[in-house]
């Protein structure tokens, strides 16, 4: 549960709460989805103080809906018992019912998973930035390894040659 300001993780003007950079390194990304959350008023104070947990969190569909488990949102400081939220509820997720339907099938079809990227307020509201990837496997992630360290072997050459003239 990094926070980042990459352009790729959240747009422009959204103030972000939490990524989750582990699955970038975990998943294949293959489509991406900007979603709504139902949310009571003392999760979204708690989301404001960025008191969340993204790292084990998925999305699943139950019922022509999409729901997200896993995500744990820890009580407001300033709440009483009376008005606190369960931190482990499984929170409903808004989006068009073409979309729902799209990866309904498409995760049925592929044996996808749906894993949050980052959580984030955009005008005032809370979304959370959806990713529809398949699982790497060790040999994936050490080829992407492989890559990174010859690019920036790559680059960091480019900079001594261009210092040398």
């Amino acid at each position: 549960m990094a926070k980042s300001q990459k352009r790729r993780d959240v747009p422009e003007g959204a103030i972000t709460v939490a990524t989750n950079r582990v699955a970038l390194r975990d998943y294949e990304i293959l489509d991406t989805l900007e979603v709504g959350m139902v949310l009571r008023g003392s999760e979204v104070k708690s989301l404001r103080e960025a008191k969340v947990q993204l790292s084990e969190t998925y999305a699943i569909f139950y019922q022509h809906e999409l729901w997200l488990v896993g995500l744990r949102i820890a009580a407001y400081s300033h709440s009483g018992t009376a008005f606190a939220h369960d931190p482990d509820r499984r929170r409903k997720l808004l989006a068009h019912r073409s979309e729902i339907d799209r990866w309904a099938s498409r995760c049925d079809r592929e044996h996808l998973a749906i894993v949050p990227l980052a959580l984030y307020f955009l005008g005032g509201r809370a979304k959370l930035k959806l990713a529809l990837g398949r699982g790497k496997s060790k040999a994936d992630r050490r080829q992407d390894i492989a890559k990174r360290d010859s690019q920036r072997e790559t680059q960091r050459a480019v900079a001594r040659s261009r210092r040398r003239t």
